[in-house]
């Protein structure tokens, strides 16, 4: 178990790879809003306030008229220009995150604004069975289908954003039943989604955005355990390969925390230790077949799960419990034929 002052190390080497401009980027150069915000969360947990504020300002200029953000910006030009649905909806969990964190009203009145178009993108993406599709393309095209991942990350932004929205006394109704209908259709429709399954992100996030908790969440996740989790090193990014991933292991933490599982969460923790670097940074992914860190590359945003892992485990900051606290009002039916909806495929 890493203790608090390896999360301020390693949300110190998050810092060093901002960009002047305040973006944080993947390895490749590039930055976009979902990871950039999760940088900036580990940030917040660590007291960097100055990093964060940069941060923050990032997304104030790079936001555009319709409330998303281009998929990819590099050196402050967008270079693909469509508006992905999970970017624009994770700038609410972040700023409710950073408001549970500091207490900094004036932070949170300032970019409320930005949420709030960000979330009203978002639903007006939402399709009539309740899943809301991943883009809008550059040309402002809504996309054919939806994504399972994606679309669990969209219902704890939503979530966050209702209690931003209670907080500052600006109640968005509309943002609510759209979380609801959505976690609906995550728990008991996921049929309604573009088969993904080979990644292990389809298979933890619903737990991990708070759409299926209790035993439909344990048994969920019981039912791939074997497929994906590699003891004594973490979990697969995706099932056909042998290759553990840092970001993943330590979201699958986080999904096990929420449930109250703290005993396998820690140890997952644990087995993740092994991509440490001595500067506080970690490497993406290990390829235990060949021995090899794969890709070569220590990333922000593999780092920035490791210090919200340790956030929720041990308690750093008074956002410890963003992930755990985020959940649907009641669980939906894990057997669609009970609750009358049409089935989202043939």
């Amino acid at each position: 178990m890493i203790g608090r002052e390896e999360a301020i190390r390693t949300a110190l080497s998050i810092a060093a790879i901002q960009q002047d401009d305040g973006g944080v980027p993947w390895p490749e150069g590039h930055v976009d809003a979902w990871n950039h915000v999760e940088c900036l969360m580990a940030m917040t947990v660590a007291g960097l306030a100055e990093p964060v504020r940069r941060g923050y300002e990032w997304l104030a200029r790079h936001q555009r008229d319709d409330g998303s953000w281009p998929m990819k910006v590099a050196g402050g030009v967008a270079v693909e220009r469509g508006g992905e649905s999970n970017h624009a909806a994770y700038v609410a969990a972040g700023l409710w995150h950073h408001h549970l964190v500091t207490g900094d009203q004036d932070t949170t009145e300032r970019h409320w604004p930005m949420v709030k178009a960000a979330l009203d993108y978002v639903v007006g993406l939402q399709t009539g069975r309740g899943e809301i599709v991943w883009e809008r393309d550059a040309r402002g095209r809504a996309a054919a289908y939806a994504l399972l991942t994606g679309c669990s990350s969209i219902h704890q932004g939503l979530r966050c954003g209702v209690l931003l929205a209670e907080h500052l006394g600006d109640p968005q109704p509309h943002w609510e039943l759209a979380a609801d209908r959505l976690a609906h259709v995550l728990a008991a429709h996921p049929e309604a989604f573009a088969d993904k399954s080979r990644y292990s992100m389809d298979w933890y996030y619903p737990v991990l955005g708070g759409a299926v908790r209790g035993t439909q969440a344990f048994e969920l996740l019981e039912r791939e355990w074997a497929t994906f989790v590699v003891p004594g090193l973490g979990i697969r990014c995706v099932s056909d390969q042998p290759w553990v991933t840092g970001a993943e292991t330590c979201e699958l933490v986080l999904a096990l925390d929420a449930l109250g599982d703290r005993e396998r969460a820690a140890r997952l923790f644990a087995d993740a230790q092994h991509l440490r670097h001595e500067d506080g940074s970690y490497w993406t992914g290990w390829q235990f077949a060949n021995g090899r860190h794969f890709p070569h590359e220590r990333s922000g945003y593999t780092a920035a799960a490791v210090v919200l892992a340790a956030d929720a485990l041990q308690g750093l900051s008074g956002g410890s419990a963003v992930f755990r606290d985020i959940c649907a009002p009641s669980v939906s039916p894990s057997d669609p034929g009970l609750c009358g909806c049409t089935p989202a495929r043939a």
